[in-house]
């Protein structure tokens, strides 16, 4: 059986490739900051764009999109925020999409959450 760690790996890899079909262009997978992880970062079509990716193997514990609580919102805009200053990134267009994995279904988001200022 997969570790935790195996099956997270696991996901983003399919994520990445199903990203790359749609026309993303990857620039950085687990960028981590002190207030966590951004899976994967991106650009489309000249946004820059933070993916959070969710697998579920069961629908026991609820579907993918809905994993991402207001805590895990923050922490990706904070995560987020420091990724722009340390890359001079501020003048971009910016948005956060969520790739979801149910079994063989890969499903993107675009837009998951809105950023209120």
């Amino acid at each position: 059986m997969p570790s935790k760690q195996e099956e997270g790996r696991e996901g983003e890899e399919r994520a990445e490739k199903t990203l790359k079909k749609e026309g993303y262009r990857i620039i950085e997978k687990n960028f981590r900051t002190r207030f966590g992880e951004i899976d994967i970062i991106a650009e489309e079509k000249g946004c820059l764009v933070f993916v959070e990716v969710k697998k579920r193997n069961t629908p026991s514990f609820g579907d993918p999109f809905h994993a991402i609580n207001t805590r895990k919102r923050q922490h990706l805009i904070k995560s987020a925020l420091f990724y722009m200053k340390s890359h001079d990134s501020f003048n971009r267009k910016v948005r956060f999409d969520v790739v979801g994995i149910e079994g063989d279904k890969v499903k993107i988001i675009r837009n998951a959450f809105i950023v209120e200022e």
